[in-house]
Formats: structure tokens, sequence, C-alpha cells
């Protein structure tokens, strides 16, 4: 369903009301003012009724007035004794035209001498009917319709003479009675009343002919307003009825009025309660529009924009209450946010990789340094299930994913640790270690999003490290076991025959002595130096050196071992070796190192070479051995540290740092190494800078 706009509905709002106040109103008012209106005509026409009959009763009282004042005139007296015939009908017309009477007429002895107003009216039965009690009466003709008032009095001076006037109460009368009393008015008399006693309108007629008031009523019949009232005379007798008659259309045409107007009054009301409600709905829709695009702006996470300030008492404290809101939840996001960048720096910047699951295991983070420990990318592995990713190794043909998973663990017991083997990344086995934190779903089950972090470092280099350590500590166990024992059993031998041996047989167990002694020296050197490599006290002392006499002192010190294998050494270098700047005892272990390779190597009884030769600014030296020469794909890897030969090393074997060993200090010296495989054995050959200031001998 489509929302309204605030504007739209408060106008809706406003107008229905008004328009539902104005219907209801005009509605009950128009109801009760037709309501009032009509009980208005109904006492009206009562009133007017009542007022008709009074006003009849004055015309009788006035008739007798007349009679006997024309019964006591003296010109109608002396005519009436002179029996003046046409002066009395003189006479009584100029009465009847200044009485305004119905007619007139002098009777002698019950015969009328004289009458004037239409032969019609019957004298003698009127006159006849004269009640002694009443001054006048109510006549009903036989063949007219219409009531006569009749009135009759004595004349004064002529006995047997009775004077009479009458009045027709027919539609002139009835008219005259109508100005009367501001209604018409109708005189009904009893022939036809009985006539035509149908109707509510007869039904009101019969009831005022029986001598009661019969009231008012509304007639549907001519629509009229109709109320009925007795024509009786002072005795009592009742002749007829008066009707005072008021036509409905009269009522319902002031009604009507009535309604136009409040139906103009209505619309003009609409028209304002329309404007009013626009501009009541500009003024209140503007500033919760404001506040409605500032809440949409915080919910789309813009909090920069303040809220704005806005008109109205209510509006402007919900402004208020939303930019604390806004303001506190800029407070909230900027503290986020610093913690983020905060856990960022230091998941990016720590060793270790970090990866985090949800409920069904599935990776939803992961640092770079997990990635690349993992051979993958970071956005690759979000989603999937981090048993996929991590690729541990089968245990006894089954995943460890199900069993020992320290995910799982962590849930139940708080904290899990566990050492994995992954599957290789090409020939690199790799093995890590895995702790996992609990959840934070096991402290709040509602958060079914809670992430599970765990902590992930390679162990494949701390591994290969323990046991390089354990091999070097094996080797120099070793190294050291063989000279020190051969220096014991020659101890031993001296100790115990001494006495016996002669001079040659001593010397030789004191040359094993020295050679022992030597190889220790050796040893230790060369341990020293690639601690001191290791540990960065690397640097060297420059100053002029003779290389001769360094390759002199070197094979001096050789000797020994040189004999004990009887083999020779042939030095065959230019004259005048130019100097070198280095460290002479550097450079002397540079020597003693090839020296004792070549030792090694050469066959016992077999010759090692050193030659030389000047190039340019740089000075090579070699040492040819004549053993085996290097295996193939080797050269590269001489160097490393501990790197030792295959398995057809001679005894004694060594831990694998002379070369290496070599190499540094050549490098520290701007020199170089070179190996390469003779014909029969091996040249390792040391190439130096030439030191400044000294003449080019020009080759070899």
């Amino acid at each position: 369903m489509r929302s309204a706009r605030l504007g739209v509905l408060l106008l809706s709002v406003n107008l229905g009301i008004a328009l539902l106040a104005i219907v209801l109103v005009g509605a009950v008012g128009v109801a009760l003012l037709g309501r009032l209106a009509g009980e208005n005509a109904l006492r009206r026409v009562e009133l007017a009724g009542a007022g008709a009959a009074q006003a009849i009763e004055l015309d009788g009282e006035r008739l007798l007035a007349s009679a006997r004042l024309l019964g006591e005139r003296p010109t109608l007296n002396r005519l009436l004794e002179e029996r003046d015939r046409a002066g009395i009908e003189s006479f009584l017309e100029t009465f009847r035209g200044t009485s305004a009477l119905g007619g007139c007429a002098v009777l002698f002895d019950g015969e009328i001498a004289s009458s004037i107003g239409g032969e019609a009216l019957p004298w003698r039965e009127m006159l006849g009917a004269k009640r002694a009690e009443s001054g006048w009466f109510l006549f009903e003709p036989k063949n007219s319709p219409h009531p006569i008032l009749v009135s009759c009095a004595e004349a004064a001076r002529v006995a047997g003479a009775v004077v009479g006037a009458a009045v027709v109460l027919d539609e002139a009368h009835a008219r005259g009675t109508a100005e009367k009393v501001g209604v018409p008015v109708a005189i009904v008399g009893r022939t036809e009343i009985e006539s035509e006693a149908g109707g509510a309108r007869g039904a009101l007629r019969v009831r005022a002919l029986s001598g009661t008031f019969a009231g008012a009523a509304r007639i549907d019949e001519g629509d009229l307003f109709v109320a009925a009232a007795p024509l009786r005379d002072p005795t009592g007798r009742v002749a007829g009825a008066i009707e005072a008659i008021l036509p409905a259309r009269e009522i319902d045409s002031s009604v009507g009025n009535l309604v136009r107007e409040l139906v103009l009054l209505a619309l003009v009301v609409v028209a304002l309660a329309t404007v009013f409600s626009l501009v009541l709905a500009r003024i209140i829709e503007r500033p919760i529009r404001s506040l409605t695009e500032s809440a949409i702006r915080i919910g789309q996470g813009n909090f920069g924009s303040p809220v704005p300030r806005v008109g109205g008492v209510e509006i402007s404290v919900l402004a208020g209450a939303m930019e604390e809101m806004r303001e506190r939840v800029l407070r909230l996001t900027n503290d986020l946010r610093m913690r983020r960048a905060e856990a960022e720096a230091i998941l990016t910047g720590i060793v270790e990789g970090v990866f985090a699951v949800d409920r069904e295991r599935r990776i939803r983070y992961m640092n770079p340094q997990a990635a690349a420990l993992l051979g993958v990318r970071a956005e690759e592995a979000i989603g999937r299930f981090c048993g996929d990713v991590l690729k541990p190794r089968e245990r006894n043909g089954a995943r460890p994913c199900e069993e020992s998973c320290p995910i799982l663990h962590a849930r139940f017991r708080g904290k899990a640790r566990a050492t994995e083997l992954l599957e290789p990344i090409g020939e690199e086995s790799r093995s890590v270690v895995i702790t996992s934190a609990p959840s934070g779903a096991e402290l709040d089950e509602t958060a079914a999003d809670t992430l599970q972090y765990q902590v992930i470092r390679d162990e494949t280099e701390v591994e290969a490290t323990r046991r390089l350590r354990d091999f070097v500590l094996a080797n120099i166990s070793h190294e050291f076991r063989t000279p020190l024992s051969a220096q014991l059993a020659s101890l031993e031998l001296l100790r115990d025959r001494l006495p016996d041996l002669d001079p040659g047989e001593v010397r030789e167990l004191v040359l094993s002595i020295e050679r022992g002694t030597l190889r220790l020296t050796r040893l230790i050197d060369n341990l020293l130096e690639s601690t001191r490599i290791e540990a960065g006290q690397d640097s060297i002392r420059r100053r002029p050196c003779a290389l001769d006499e360094i390759i002199e002192e070197a094979v001096e010190l050789m000797v020994p071992l040189i004999k004990q294998r009887k083999q020779t050494v042939e030095v065959d270098l230019p004259y005048p070796l130019p100097p070198v700047d280095g460290d002479t005892q550097r450079l002397v272990q540079v020597f003693v190192n090839l020296l004792a390779n070549a030792n090694k190597f050469s066959p016992a009884g077999g010759a090692i070479a050193i030659g030389g030769e000047v190039r340019g600014a740089e000075v090579r030296i070699w040492v040819e051995d004549q053993g085996p020469g290097l295996p193939s794909g080797t050269v590269e890897s001489l160097f490393r540290r501990f790197m030792r030969a295959p398995d057809e090393e001679p005894e004694p074997r060594g831990m694998g740092l002379g070369l290496y060993i070599v190499k540094s200090i050549v490098e520290r010296h701007g020199g170089r190494v070179e190996a390469e495989s003779l014909e029969r054995g091996t040249r390792m050959c040391v190439v130096l800078p030439r030191g400044d200031g000294h003449e080019d001998p020009g080759g070899r």
C-alpha cells in the first residue's frame, strides 16, 4: 500500500473533518429547522383559525349594533309611519352601504315590507329562526353553502315593525377575514362539510363541526397547513367550520432558502479549511521533510551533515534528539573505525596468520600473513570451508576436520591448540600450530553472526631450525670427538710407553697431537666466524696484506694434515704478487679452509696446486685438488651454511661451514669466489681487488 504524503494526509483529514462536520450540522440543522418551521406553521394556522373565529364573532356583534341602530333611526320610523315604501328602500340602501352589510330589510307583522341586498336572502326564514336569547345568530340557507350572519331589532316608534341586517359568510367575507388574521381563511358550511367528510382535511372539519377545536395538521392533499375552528353563534350552535390555510410551499421555500445559504456557507468554510490546511501542511511538512532527509542520511552512514534546526516545540525537541543521536553515533563510529584500524594494523603487522570462521566454519576474515602461509588469496578464501583452504593432511585415512578440529574443541573447552601438517605446496612440507579461541556466541546465544578467531603460526622454519640445530650439535660433537680421541690415544701411549719409545715414535705421536689440535683450532675458528657472521659482527680491518705471505702461513698451518696423507703442495704464484687491502688473519682462514677442502678430497699421495694471476685490478688465487670434482648442479648451493658434500665426502666429514666462511670473508673484502670442476679435481678460485699504489705485474 502506497503511503500518502503528510501534506496530502493533513489536507485530506482537515477537509474530511470539515465536510463531515458541515454535513452533520447542516443535516441536523435542516431537519430541526424544517421541524420548527412546520411547528411554527401549525401554531400560525391555529392562531389564525382562532383569530378568524373571533373576527366572525366581532362581525356578529357589529351586525347586532347595526340592526339596533337601524331600528332607532327617526327617519326610518317616520317613513314606516308614512308607509313610504320608496323612501324606506332608499334609506335601507344608504344604510347598507354605510354599514357594509350584506343586506337589510323591514317586516311588518312578519311580512316583508321592504328589503335590500338581493332577493336571494330568505328574510322571512332568517327572522323566523331568530332566537330570543341571542342578539345575532347564524342561519344556514338551504339553497346556499354559505352560512349567513343575521340580526334583527324592533322599530322604535312603529309597533309590529322589525328591521333585520345580514352578512353572507361567502368567499369575499373570508378574504376580508384573511386580511385581518394574515393567512387565507375559508368558511365552510355544514352542508359542504357533511358532503365532503373524507380525508384528513374532512376529518378536521367534522371535528370542528362537532364543536371541538380540531387543531392543526399538515395535509398532503394540496400540501397545506390547515387549522379548523367551529363556526358558532352566541347560543353555541355550530353552523360550520372556519379554516385557516397556509400553503406548505411557503414554509418549504423558506427552508430551501436557508439550506442554500447553508450550502454557500459550507462552501466558504471548505474553501477556508482548504487554504488553512495547505498552509498548516506546509508549515508542518517542511521541518518533518528536513528531519526525514537527515534520518535517511544517518541511516546511509553519512554522519557528517548535522541535523538542521527547525521550528515548533515538539519538532525542535525531536531535531535536538536526532542531532544528539547523530553525534553519539559519529563518535562511536569514529571509535570503531580507530579500533578497527588498530586491529587491522595489529593483524597485518604480526608474524602469525589470523583467520575467522562462522558457526559453519566458513572463513569470514583472513589476514595477509595467513593467506601467504596457506598459498591462497584472502578474497578467494572468504566463504569457503576452512578445511578446504587449510588442507590438513589426513591421519589414518581420516580428515582431521571431523574429529580433531581445534575450532570445534574451542567451542566446548574455551580454548584449543593443535599442530597440523598441511598438504605441501610444491615440494615443501608445512607444519603449523593453530590456536583457536572461543566465539562470543557462547556468551551471547542471540549473536548468530559471532565469529571465532584462530591464530595460525608457521612452524616449518622453526622445525627446520630445530632439526638443523640437532644436526649441527651432532656434527660438532662428532668433529670434536674424533681429534680429541686421537689426541687422548697419543697421550696415553706417551704416558705408558714413553721410556720404551724411540725418538721417531715420540715425534710421530707429538705430530698426531699437533694435527688434532690444528683440526680443533680450525673447527673452533670456523664456528666463531660463523657465529660472528650470523650476529652481524662481520667487519674486517683493512690494511695492505701480502698474499704470498698469507698463503705461506696457511700452508705451514696445514702441513701436518697434508703430510699425514702424504700429499704435496705445489705453489706457483706470479712475482711480484701485488698486495691487497684486507684482514690478514681472515684471509689466512680463507686459504686454510680451501687447503683443508683440497686435503680432504685429494687422494692420499696426491698433489694440491696453488696458483694465481693478476688481471687488471683483480688478483686471482686458486687452489686445485685431484678429487672427484663437483657434482653436477651443486655450484650454487656449494657456499651455503652447513652445506655438505653428498655421501661420497671422505672422512673426516666437516660441518659445512668452510666454504660458507670463505665466501663471506672474500665478499667482505670486495671479492668473489668461483668454483669449477677440472678434468681431474676441482679448482676453487678467490678473486680479490688489488690494493692501491701497486704496479700491475702484467699477468701471471
